[in-house]
This record gives C-alpha cells, sequence and structure tokens, in this order.
C-alpha cells in the first residue's frame, strides 16, 4: 500500500539536504534530517544531557486525509547515546501545514552534536480512525474489570 505525502522547502533553509528516505526496501520508517539554520550549520547543535530542543528539518507537508505522520525515536541514537523523542510517537495531523519539527532529548551521558543534513529521527505515515465519543452511565464488565498497571501480572 502506498499514498502520496508532499513536501515543500522552506525559506532560509538548506536544499540540498535529501527529503526523508527508506533506508532498505523493507523499512517502515523514512528517515528525517536536521535541516539547520545557516549560522550554526557548521558548528552543528548540542544536546546536553538531560536536554530537549526542537531540531528544525527545514520541511513541510501534506499528509493525505484519513492518515497521520509519526514521528518516532532512531533506534541506534537511542541505543548508543540516549537521544528520544519525549513524546514518541509524535503525531503531525494531516491538516497541518506548518515546519516540521523533531523534539529531541539527551538521556545520555553525555553531550549529542547534531550535524547540519544528519539523520535524527525517522517518520511513519499511518492510517487514522475517528472514534465516536459517546457518554455512558454503565460499561460492559470484562474479566479484567478495573485492574490497572500490572493486575495482569509480571511475566
Amino acid at each position: 500500500m502506498s499514498v502520496t505525502v508532499l513536501f515543500q522547502r522552506l525559506p532560509g533553509f538548506d536544499p540540498e539536504v535529501p527529503l526523508p528516505d527508506y533506508a532498505t526496501e523493507g523499512a517502515a520508517g523514512a528517515d528525517i534530517r536536521a535541516n539547520l539554520p545557516a549560522e550554526v550549520r557548521e558548528a552543528g547543535l548540542t544536546l546536553a544531557p538531560m536536554e530537549r530542543q526542537l531540531v528544525p528539518t527545514g520541511l513541510a507537508c501534506a499528509i493525505p486525509e484519513g492518515h497521520e505522520m509519526q514521528i518516532r525515536a532512531r533506534s541506534g541514537l537511542a541505543l548508543r547515546q540516549g537521544i528520544t523523542l519525549p513524546n514518541a510517537p509524535a503525531t503531525i495531523d494531516s491538516d497541518y501545514r506548518g515546519p516540521i519539527g523533531v523534539i529531541l532529548l539527551n538521556l545520555g551521558d553525555a553531550p549529542f552534536q547534531i550535524a547540519h543534513g544528519a539523520r535524527i529521527a525517522q517518520i511513519v505515515i499511518a492510517p487514522v480512525v475517528q472514534a465516536k465519543l459517546v457518554l455512558s452511565e454503565t460499561l460492559e464488565a470484562t474479566a479484567r474489570g478495573a485492574g490497572g498497571f500490572g493486575s495482569t501480572g509480571t511475566s
């Protein structure tokens, strides 16, 4: 299954930074890159331990109605440097047309350098189902009932 997502490069950003792309034929997520403002391109951005920053991609997009774009952490960055997304997966709605930024969080113990053009996250396009939300006086009983976190066991 395939859908078309249109991207627009935003003024003032580097047009040479590649659009999001799939690293392999079977990849579910396409890598999206940092596109830094001209004044910090050479130096990059530094993300201190426990610091979070909104990293620009220099892109806006049009996602088909009935779909969303999810932004997810890259597993290699998460494992090796502790770089993650505090709101993962982040959602970009089909009616949003503003700049795409990626909130990165450094959970590692060393500063992390974000280079211009670096792959910082991955995007997944997914279908969306909107529910009809209805108030009810009662709810159907289940075997689990109101058991909360950990109520189904530890293994």
